[in-house]
């Protein structure tokens, strides 16, 4: 082999079904139907890991959620009230802040941990990550404190996490708080108008729902599997987005659209917080208990790690059975072969010479195009066929033929 040349590839064997000749042999019968058995398990076997092995990949893609408690924790503490300065009374300083009357609200929050151990976050995730966005509402007299009761907060791509938010105002008068939290579900979930007869759901949830009540109630057309016929609950539903006419049919690839109009956001959670600067302040804090949709994470490792070790080395293992496998059946084809032509060899040893010579001479005059019977020996039925003119030997047949000619003209 020349220098730098690469060996050229070892053609794979794949075909691992046993010579007819040796399934029908009785010698065999057992041992055959033993082995075509084993051969119909694997099939069935490898077709229904493959499945399993899509639907963990079609699981990855949609990405496992679970529910978890959010515990929102509300406070507030006070500083330079009037009964905290006691019998004497310091004097307000506006560059300092020594004085003046003034409070602060801290919203704070994080996960419950799971009862298994092992599934718990190493790092507890930060308060923002749950918040899309957020309104504080102060009910003050806006005479006394005309701006700073409306705060808002919306988390942005480049802001850095918060493990909770303190909002500060000046002030001693009683104060009713709303608080407005919008957040982040996974995946996200939105409000399903009552005709779906589905309160809040993720999108492919909704749409899900509406794939399996077109199964039970047998919907999907049967000429037209692509199609879903539309029945009497369905009809309104589908005629509000047609302006008010429903077809006897619909495209299921149009399901989607149609449930995208009856979507609509969620409801945020509004939490009422009162407080009473002139009082102090409990020593512990107000508690919600709130129910987030969020990734779960070791579940995903878990499959994410299954699909992992089933290709590793056990899937190596067994590539390398069905390559010994094959290579035994090949050889098993060769001896069948081989036995044929020695059983055809010793009951007629001058009939199969002659048979085989004529055979030789025949395949010889094939290539050449020229022979002692000046292609006589061609079968007709061959000559009959077109594909025996495509063969590989063709052109240099022709050539050869050719040569021949013109060497006999001269």
């Amino acid at each position: 082999m020349p220098e730098g040349q690469k060996p050229p590839k070892k053609r794979k064997l794949v075909d691992k079904n046993v010579p007819s000749a040796i399934v029908s042999d009785p010698a065999f019968a057992v041992d055959s139907k033993m082995y075509q058995d084993l051969l119909d398990m694997e099939k069935k076997l490898d077709w229904t890991t493959m499945r399993k092995k899509a639907e963990v990949q079609d699981a990855l893609a949609r990405v496992p959620s679970m529910t978890r408690t959010l515990r929102l924790f509300v406070s507030h503490s006070v500083s330079e009230q009037r009964w905290q300065q006691g019998d004497a009374p310091v004097e307000p300083s506006p560059e300092t802040g020594k004085g003046i009357p003034a409070w602060q609200l801290k919203i704070e929050g994080r996960l419950l941990e799971l009862p298994n151990p092992r599934w718990r976050e190493k790092t507890p995730r930060p308060l923002s990550t749950f918040v899309k966005s957020m309104i504080v509402e102060f009910d003050r007299d806006p005479a006394l404190y005309p701006d700073g009761n409306i705060v808002e907060w919306e988390r942005g791509s480049n802001q850095p996490t918060l493990d909770g938010f303190t909002i500060r105002r000046k002030g001693d008068a009683p104060t009713k708080t709303r608080i407005i939290l919008h957040l982040e579900q996974y995946p996200e979930h939105y409000k399903v108008h009552p005709e779906l007869g589905i309160k809040e759901d993720s999108r492919v949830g909704v749409i899900q729902a509406l794939w399996n009540y077109v199964k039970v109630q047998s919907l999907q057309d049967k000429v037209d599997r692509r199609r879903v016929r539309i029945d009497g609950p369905l009809r309104p539903i589908v005629a509000n987005v047609m302006n008010g006419q429903a077809p006897e049919t619909l495209p299921f690839v149009s399901l989607p659209e149609l449930v995208n109009r009856y979507l609509s956001p969620p409801d945020p959670i509004i939490i009422h917080y009162n407080f009473d600067p002139n009082e102090s302040p409990p020593e512990k804090p107000s508690a919600w208990d709130i129910e987030v949709r969020v990734e779960d994470v070791a579940l995903k490792a878990k499959m994410s790690g299954l699909t992992i070790s089933a290709a590793g080395g056990t899937t190596k293992e067994i590539t390398k059975l069905d390559d010994e496998i094959a290579t035994l059946v090949q050889s098993l084809h060769s001896s069948v072969l081989k036995r044929t032509f020695l059983n055809s060899f010793a009951s007629d040893p001058s009939g199969f010479i002659q048979s085989f010579l004529e055979s030789q001479s025949r395949d010889l005059e094939t290539i050449l195009g020229s022979g002692p019977t000046d292609g006589a020996t061609l079968r007709r039925e061959d000559l009959q066929r077109s594909e025996f003119f495509r063969m590989p030997w063709v052109e240099e047949a022709v050539a050869v033929w050719d040569g021949l000619r013109l060497a006999n003209r001269a």
